[in-house]
């Protein structure tokens, strides 16, 4: 008769369980780690000490645990989330949407980055290729960057006219209100940076050989272009801070409090709670006597280098 599975080996599982789990968000720290050392060295004088590490993961998987319960609760009532994602290139936007995404389910939540428009998209209405990505009932939807495009890259670069800018603004807030008449949950976020900070952290991608895909000729622009960025984020928030779907500011110079930060503000905008479930049992596995598990070639087998 074989051993049963003692309590210490179940403990044992849950610990190397942790420790994975641990392992994938160190993982996604040393992102901000593979930097030159003389880079790193001036971006740690700049800031100073932030949250120890510590902290900060206690901190974040306690979010997370709570964005699987906004997630469950999502589903459950059938509601529908458009969550925003605005501010300057490296501002932080896509470090905390690899947060919230991290332990959801990617077919309940998902996350749009649309390139530019295409030739035939620039002729549609404006909204038109944003629209077909908005939620269905028990469906979160993240735009990394959205409809404020306009307001932005596009009216500062000038890939749009004064009288597209000026559309833009007079259709957007009724366009909103139509979402949240709807039923659609529409939060707006803006990652807000100091000019030094922006810079430092385009110093950091130019010499760290892991992120320099990140920098674009657009980026490089809005280095040139800071002060016409923030004349033209003043105007948007003017006319698009609306009651029925006001902007949100984080504050981002210090990354992860910024991620945590935003994460919990998050949550609190929805009376999400606890939903009815059912207790999940493993089933027995059925023994077929007669099957024999078939011997597969070893060219098939992916080679063990490491």
């Amino acid at each position: 008769m074989a051993d049963e599975p003692n309590l210490m080996d179940g403990n044992d599982w849950l610990e190397a369980e942790l420790a994975d789990t641990l392992d994938e968000d160190y993982e996604l720290e040393l992102e901000d780690a593979a930097l030159s050392l003389e880079i790193k060295k001036i971006y740690q004088r700049a800031h100073g000490a932030t949250i120890p590490r510590q902290d900060y993961f206690r901190g974040l998987l306690n979010l997370q645990a709570e964005l699987i319960k906004l997630q469950d609760w999502v589903i459950h009532t059938g509601q529908r989330v458009v969550v925003l994602f605005e501010g300057r290139d490296s501002a932080g936007k896509g470090g905390v949407i690899k947060r919230i995404t991290q332990r959801l389910n990617p077919r309940v939540v998902r996350v749009v980055a649309l390139p530019a428009p295409s030739d035939r998209e620039k002729t549609q209405w404006y909204f038109q290729r944003y629209v077909p990505h908005l939620p269905a009932a028990g469906e979160i939807v993240l735009f990394d960057r959205s409809w404020y495009n306009r307001a932005g890259v596009e009216r500062v670069m000038g890939f749009a006219s004064k009288d597209q800018v000026q559309q833009f603004f007079n259709d957007v807030p009724e366009f909103e209100r139509m979402l949240v008449r709807d039923g659609v949950h529409l939060v707006k976020y803006w990652f807000s940076i100091t000019d030094e900070e922006q810079q430092l952290r385009f110093l950091m991608r130019i010499h760290d050989p892991l992120k320099q895909w990140k920098l674009s000729p657009m980026d490089l622009q809005s280095r040139v272009r800071w002060e016409q960025y923030t004349k033209a984020k003043e105007e948007m928030f003017a006319r698009t801070n609306i009651p029925e779907a006001p902007w949100y500011i984080v504050e981002g110079n210090d990354k992860k409090r910024a991620r945590l930060n935003c994460i919990d503000h998050l949550l609190t905008l929805f009376p999400y709670e606890d939903v009815p479930s059912e207790d999940v049992a493993l089933p027995d596995r059925v023994f077929n006597p007669d099957y024999e598990r078939a011997v597969l070639p070893r060219e098939l087998y992916v080679p063990s280098k490491y």
